[in-house]
């Protein structure tokens, strides 16, 4: 006997993201945040972090006890203005994008339709999130090109 799934095509995504809405975490944290919500990132996301000074900005990583991986990148201004994430479950992007996880959310739900649950695009004036979501295998990264320092190459992060 075979089971055949009868979600609607983009229903996915929407239900991954409202089931991150139902958190009621704080959204001081992640994109757009400073040095100190990366450390809160971290303790929430309940992660090792581990940190590298680059050339132009400073990379935070945090490796999960699920052996997830999300990634801060931090300008020299002190804004986080990208993150990127890697991991076999979809991390708390409510979390993650911190005052911009609203607008996400909203895009998305706009947006839900045919082809739309395994990839996510958002491009707004001030976030630009793309996101795959495969069985095991989630990843994605969101920026806000307004807190991109010049001369960060985006297809460099990660």
């Amino acid at each position: 006997m075979s089971h055949t799934n009868h979600h609607a095509p983009g229903a996915l995504p929407v239900l991954i993201v409202l089931a991150f809405a139902s958190f009621s975490i704080p959204a001081s944290a992640g994109l757009g945040g400073d040095a100190g919500s990366i450390r809160i990132d971290s303790v929430r996301l309940r992660g090792q972090l581990v940190s590298t000074s680059m050339l132009q900005y400073e990379r935070h990583d945090i490796t999960t006890s699920a052996g997830g991986k999300v990634h801060e990148y931090l300008s020299p201004s002190g804004k986080v203005f990208a993150v990127s994430w890697q991991a076999r479950l979809p991390p708390d992007l409510q979390q993650v994008f911190g005052t911009y996880f609203e607008p996400f959310r909203t895009a998305v739900v706009a947006q839900s339709g045919p082809g739309t649950h395994r990839q996510v695009t958002v491009v707004q004036p001030d976030l630009v999130v793309q996101a795959v979501g495969r069985v095991r295998d989630f990843r994605g990264m969101a920026y806000v090109p307004s807190l991109v320092p010049a001369g960060v190459a985006l297809s460099s992060l990660q």
